[in-house]
């Protein structure tokens, strides 16, 4: 074979499968994927916002991302799943069209990604060692006692939250992902684990060594009792397809098979009727 040849053809090939990759990680336009019928969409395996069962994703983002996408054409979802932190850095950098995990909107999320409609709003809550050795029923808990650790899923909103109610830095420690947690809280490397209530609830459960702190007392802010609200994300160049799944979102929403999944996972009926409360716009100002 002459090498002169071989050597040109490689280099060539290695051209072609650079902008190969290069093709495959742009984000896909709304027209792209409705001709594809194919959408790859991003997970935190959280429990019970979106987690894996088998080869697809469930829970209360990828559940209901199913059925509005069927209404859309759009039947066949490549899901990716990686640590919640990467989950709007993935999107950015456009190795999936939308994220399907319940992700708190918030003003710093909204600068850097576009949110549907809300879909879930829940509140707050901690996971402590079996017991409640140190009677935690809240962040107060820590303010008051600067030697207590509080662990926080990397990228999570309770970081704000424990800002902002006066725990210092080194009382902070990050955790990669609330698989975490439970073994955390158990062998004392943290004395809590914030979450949301409905993460905290399930992960509890799941281990004999921990237990979610009851009562609990939500973070209050700026006077305000603090709840998220979630929905999907999408890329900020990426209306079209935002607009179009927020359509047929809304009238999802209408829909008693839209409660009923929300109350397959966990959300009671008060937290439902809340949903439509916030807008995104609301959210995304807010101070």
């Amino acid at each position: 074979m002459n090498m002169k040849h071989h050597t040109w053809s490689l280099a060539g090939l290695l051209a072609l499968a650079a902008l190969t990759f290069s093709v495959a990680a742009s984000a896909a336009t709304l027209q792209q994927i409705k001709d594809s019928g194919s959408i790859r969409i991003a997970t935190a395996n959280e429990i019970p916002y979106g987690y894996m069962e088998g080869d697809t994703a469930v829970g209360l983002g990828p559940s209901v991302a199913k059925k509005v996408l069927a209404e859309m054409g759009i039947d066949k979802i490549a899901w990716t799943v990686v640590p919640f932190g990467s989950l709007i850095p993935s999107l950015k950098a456009d190795r999936v069209d939308m994220v399907a995990a319940s992700q708190a909107i918030q003003p710093q999320r909204c600068s850097q990604v576009d949110y549907s409609t809300p879909n879930t709003t829940y509140g707050e809550g901690i996971m402590v060692k079996k017991g409640n050795p140190k009677n935690i029923h809240g962040y107060d808990a820590f303010v008051k006692d600067s030697s207590m650790k509080l662990g926080i899923v990397s990228g999570a909103n309770q970081l704000g939250f424990a800002q902002k109610m006066g725990l210092k830095s080194n009382q902070i420690v990050s955790l990669r992902a609330n698989a975490d947690a439970a073994s955390a809280v158990a062998t004392g490397r943290i004395d809590g684990y914030a979450g949301t209530q409905l993460t905290v609830a399930m992960l509890a459960k799941k281990s004999s060594r921990v237990e979610q702190a009851l009562p609990f007392d939500d973070p209050v802010i700026d006077g305000e009792a603090q709840r998220s609200w979630g929905g999907f994300t999408f890329a900020k160049d990426n209306t079209e397809l935002r607009d179009a799944f927020n359509a047929k979102l809304k009238a999802f929403q209408k829909t008693d098979d839209w409660k009923n999944i929300l109350m397959k996972y966990g959300l009671d009926k008060g937290s439902i009727d809340k949903v439509s409360a916030k807008s995104t716009e609301e959210l995304c100002s807010a101070s």
